[in-house]
This record gives C-alpha cells, sequence and structure tokens, in this order.
C-alpha cells in the first residue's frame, strides 16, 4: 500500500520514542556494517527538547501514529559545522522515499537554525549520497570537514575505525560531502558525461563539476557488459565524484537486434581473428548519449578517451553527426595528462581510490572482453594465462547443441530461450571456463598506426564457426560469396565508427535476406583451449545424397553432361590461347 508520512519537528512530547529510536539505530549499524554512532535515549531526548531533531509518522488501519523515522542535528567546532546524524527508517517503509523526505526536512531545519555553517556528513550509503548531491553537497577531502576531535570520536564504535585512525583520518571507507553556503553556485551549464567508472572517466567527472563547476549528469550505457553489483559501484562513485546526477542506459537488446545479429550474419571476424567484441559497442554508447543529452537539452558532451586511440573518433564522429551544434568536451585528451597525474588530482580533492595500475586493462560486453598489457605492446609476444579474466577450470570435454532460426540462436544443448541474449549469455557461461576464443588480433586503427589487442571471446568464437558452417550447407556459392565480400565492408566500417552510415543498413538488408533457410542444429566438441565444428542438421541441407555424393556417386546428371559442361567452360580460354599463343608460356 502507498503510505502518507508526516514529518515534524521534535518536541519533548515524542520522548516516549527515544527508546525505539535507539534501538533502531543500533538495528542499522549493524545491518550496514558501519558505525553509526550509538546514543542513548537520554541524549536523543535533549535533541528533541531542543528542537533539532525531527521525526516522522505514519498511520495504522485505527489511524494511530506508527514511528516511522528520524534524524537529529550537531553542531561542531563553535556552530560552524552542522552534520545530520541518526538518519533511520523502520525496515518496513524503507524504499518508500521517507528516508530522502527526512532528509531534506532536517536539512531546511539546520540550515534555518545555522545559516551560515557548513553541512556536512560521512556515509558508505549510496543512497544518502544521492540524495545529499541533490541538496547541493558535494564530495570533499576529509581535511575540510570539522577538525573538532569530539566529532570524530563517534566513529570509534564504527568496525573501520582502525582505517580513520591509521590515515590520521586524512580517508576512510565513508565519503566525505559538504554543503558550503558560501561556496559559488554551480553553473547551469549541463554535461552528459560518457561515464565508465574507471580512472579517465572519474578525471573527467570530477573535473569537470568541481573545476569547471558544470551541472555533470554522468551516464553509464550499459550493452551487457556489467552486473548489477558493478551499475550499484559505478554509480556510487559517480556520486562521490560531485555529478549531480548519474543514470544507466541499458542498450543491450537494441545493440543485438542494431549490431550484433548482423555480425553473426556475415561471420565477421576482423582480419579473419577478432569478433569485434569492443568496437562495435561504442556507437551504440554514443547514441544513448546523445539521446540523452538532447532530452535534457545539455550544453555539452563530454568522453574520456586519450588522443592516442581509436575510441575517441567513434564518440566524436557519432555526436557530430547526432548533435552537430554541442560542443564534445574532451578533458583527458585537451589537457595531455598522464595516469599519475589523474590520481594525482583525484587524490587532492577528495576522491582516493586504489588506482595501482594492473597489469592488464579488462573491458568486458555481451559479445567477449578485450586484453591489454605490456606483450600486446609488442610484436613477438602473446597473453600468459593470468591475463585473461575467466580461468580455465573445465578439463573434460564436452558437446554442446547451437540452434539457428533464420540465422539466429534459438536453443543451446535443446533448452530454448526467450531471446538471442540470453543464450548468448548462456553459452559464454558454458564455454568460457575451457578458455576458447583467446587470441591477439593486430589491426589498423583508425588513426593510421597499427596495434595489438587480446581478447576472451568463447561464444563469440563458436556461434560465428558453427553459424559459418550451417551457411556454408544451405546457401549457395554466390550467396556466400557476396556475403563475404560485403561482411569485410561491413566489419571494417563498423571498427572505424561508421555505423550511421546510411550503406551499412544497405548491407544489413542483403545479409538479413541470405538468412531465410540458414535454420538448423550445428554440433560443437569443446576442450580446453580449443573447439571444432563436428556438423549440421537442417532440412536445408544443399549436401543431399538424392543430387549426388561428392567423390562417388552422381545422381542427376551423366558423364556426357559433364563433357558438354566442360567444354561450354572452359571455350573462352581454349579461343584465347589459340589466339595468343601456347599454353605453356601463360605467365607471360
Amino acid at each position: 500500500m502507498n503510505r502518507e508520512f508526516t514529518i515534524v519537528v521534535s518536541s519533548e512530547i515524542h520522548a516516549n520514542y527515544a527508546d525505539i529510536i535507539c534501538k533502531t539505530i543500533e538495528i542499522a549499524a549493524a545491518q550496514r556494517g558501519t558505525g553509526i554512532a550509538k546514543r542513548q535515549p537520554e541524549y536523543i531526548i535533549q535533541k528533541m527538547i531542543e528542537g533539532k531533531a525531527v521525526i516522522a509518522f505514519t498511520k495504522d488501519e485505527s489511524n494511530n501514529d506508527i514511528f516511522a523515522g528520524f534524524c537529529y542535528i550537531e553542531t561542531w567546532s563553535d556552530k560552524q559545522y552542522v552534520v545530520h546524524s541518526g538518519l533511520i527508517v523502520v525496515p518496513e517503509f524503507r524504499q518508500s522515499g521517507l528516508a530522502k523526505k527526512i532528509k531534506q526536512k532536517v536539512f531546511e531545519l539546520s540550515r534555518e537554525m545555522y545559516p551560515k555553517a557548513k553541512v556536512f556528513g560521512i556515509t558508505t550509503s549510496h543512497a544518502v549520497m544521492k540524495i545529499n548531491t541533490e541538496l547541493g553537497y558535494s564530495p570533499v577531502p576529509f581535511s575540510e570537514l570539522t577538525n573538532d576531535d569530539a566529532f570524530w570520536k563517534g566513529c570509534t564504535s564504527c568496525p573501520n575505525y582502525d582505517v580513520l585512525s591509521r590515515t590520521n583520518r586524512k580517508m576512510c571507507l565513508c565519503t566525505g560531502m559538504l554543503y558550503d553556503p558560501l561556496k559559488p553556485v554551480k553553473s547551469s551549464q549541463k554535461v552528459v558525461l560518457a561515464f565508465s567508472g574507471g580512472l579517465d572517466t572519474s578525471y573527467c567527472a570530477k573535473y569537470l563539476s568541481q573545476v569547471k563547476q558544470y551541472d555533470v549528469h554522468s551516464v553509464l550505457v550499459n550493452t551487457g557488459g556489467f552486473t548489477q553489483d558493478e551499475i550499484a559501484d559505478i554509480e556510487r562513485n559517480a556520486l562521490s565524484l560531485g555529478v549531480s546526477k548519474h543514470i544507466t542506459i541499458d542498450v543491450t537488446e537494441s545493440f543485438y537486434t542494431e549490431c550484433l545479429r548482423y555480425l553473426i550474419f556475415g561471420n565477421i571476424l576482423r582480419n579473419s581473428t577478432y569478433p569485434l567484441s569492443v568496437s562495435a559497442e561504442r556507437v551504440f554508447q554514443a547514441i544513448a548519449i546523445a539521446k540523452y543529452a538532447k532530452e535534457i537539452k545539455a550544453d555539452y558532451v563530454a568522453h574520456g578517451s586519450t588522443g592516442a586511440g581509436n575510441d575517441q573518433v567513434r564518440f566524436d564522429s557519432a555526436f557530430s553527426i547526432l548533435l552537430p551544434n554541442i560542443p564534445v568536451l574532451t578533458p583527458i585528451r585537451d589537457n595531455t595528462l598522464s595516469r599519475e597525474a589523474e590520481i594525482e588530482f583525484l587524490s587532492f580533492h577528495g576522491f582516493k581510490k586504489k588506482w595501482t595500475k594492473a597489469h592488464y586493462s579488462i573491458n568486458k560486453g555481451l559479445w567477449g572482453t578485450t586484453v591489454g598489457g605490456k606483450e600486446t605492446l609488442t610484436s613477438s609476444q602473446f597473453l600468459p594465462d593470468d591475463a585473461f579474466p575467466t580461468p580455465v577450470t573445465k578439463t573434460q570435454s564436452e558437446t554442446i547443441s547451437i540452434s539457428f532460426v533464420k540465422g539466429e540462436i534459438t536453443a543451446i544443448n535443446g533448452a530454448h530461450f526467450d531471446n538471442s541474449v540470453q543464450a548468448i549469455q548462456h553459452l559464454s557461461s558454458i564455454v568460457q571456463p575451457f578458455g576458447i576464443g583467446r587470441d591477439i588480433h593486430v589491426g589498423d586503427t583508425i588513426i593510421g598506426i597499427k596495434g595489438r589487442v587480446g581478447f576472451e571471446a568463447g561464444a563469440p568464437m563458436i556461434i560465428i564457426k558453427a553459424h559459418h558452417a550451417l551457411e556454408k550447407h544451405v546457401l549457395t556459392k554466390q550467396q556466400l560469396m557476396l556475403k563475404e565480400q560485403l561482411s569485410n565492408t561491413y566489419g571494417m566500417m563498423l571498427h572505424e565508427g561508421n555505423f550511421l552510415e546510411p550503406a551499412m543498413r544497405s548491407i544489413e538488408a542483403f545479409m538479413e535476406s541470405t538468412q531465410k533457410n540458414v535454420t538448423g542444429t550445428v554440433t560443437v566438441h569443446c576442450a580446453p583451449y580449443r573447439f571444432h565444428i563436428i556438423g549440421i542438421e537442417s532440412e536445408h541441407d544443399l549436401m543431399s545424397s538424392t543430387f549426388g555424393t561428392y567423390g562417388e556417386l552422381n545422381s542427376t546428371w551423366s558423364g556426357e553432361d559433364v563433357k558438354g559442361f566442360a567444354k561450354i567452360t572452359s571455350n573462352q580460354l581454349m579461343i584465347y590461347y589459340s589466339v595468343n599463343g601456347s599454353t605453356h608460356d601463360i605467365k607471360n
């Protein structure tokens, strides 16, 4: 049921709720595993008497008041700082928006009572960070908070207090957030930032929001490579970096429908090796960013690409087409920053994270994972096993079946799926522990240099090879030849950021028309680090013994037919060599 809540400034008439408030605070602290400072009922009652707390109620079926939530005000450093403590919501009323309403009410109360004071908080709560951001707080280093020892003493009951102590109160697992009434108001100019949560986009979020004072809206575009926990963690980091708002846009289904299925139809492997695991995603991320920028009437769009790779061209090209009148901001590229400079900037501005450079950079997606490291910077070395994110845990071979209907995956091992995305994800869970689909792609970048990238793409590689095997049985020679030519063009244009070129729609229309009879089941043998196609079954199989058996038996023609056919097909060359001289001098 939809509850209605009443939130009021507490007074002595609410003293009888002090015990339940203290108990609820204690339970919440235990559930979070962090330290809401424990308080005694007498302390809570004093806050009520002073009018420095707010309390929330709802009604039961008999119209009686039911306690629902609470928060109180504390002042530090001779009332220069205000903090809202003990924010709690009774468990049964959580997920109702009540916490936000209580926070707004106590914020208004503290601004009324202490208009010149800075309002701050330290929290690990994603929800609280989100609420604080909407109220105008900004993430800050602990050095900008009160230095009142009495405040920090309240942290001693927290299980993470040793972190705070070891760092001399410079940092902890909590994020410090501050509302400064004297701080200049942020610019009203909106920037939509393509955000992944990595170092580069984290720098962009902090730089654009705090240094440039833009109203930053960060956007994570999920093409199938993130778990829900990862998405939540990325949002939490974005808010702690000072963005005004963060959203996640899921384009996994459209990414498959509008792009991946054509990579399958075309059996597309860049340079006969790479299934375009990451490059295919970028334009869909750019399209989603551009659409959102239009919706909120953004003044700028931004991305975290460096000046040394392909992604800068992919993003810039898409934005130039879709947002011709909106400037593109690229802080990493424009400021020519090193990784160390970015880390130093973030640390200085209060965002501390273990940015120790991993040996390998990993980029996960629905269509595979790319891996970059010191070996890929050479021309002679391969990546070691531990560079790939999925450990090889399967040692016994398996036979799997993949069913296609008109070129699209519908079932794995006889289990049917509602859509092909689910089938791809399921197949990946089966084959990736074999270490299948690991390789290094050597290619020409859009900016003209050659580069190497490792990848792990078991499901895409098996799907493409299985689909191609089925096509070789059901398509004609000319269909296969034309598809191969157009598929190479499609893959090149997609890789170079030209997905929006109308010619791509023309190629897609042709490829889809070839899938009419690509229906059947392909059997695949999987073993550690390798796989091979066993065979196919299809009612459209053109390799039918009814018409002949290759190398053994002909059923629909005679030897005389072949003699005549050979004579006609070689007739023009016979004329050529008769006119121009001996066939022994072919190279001349």
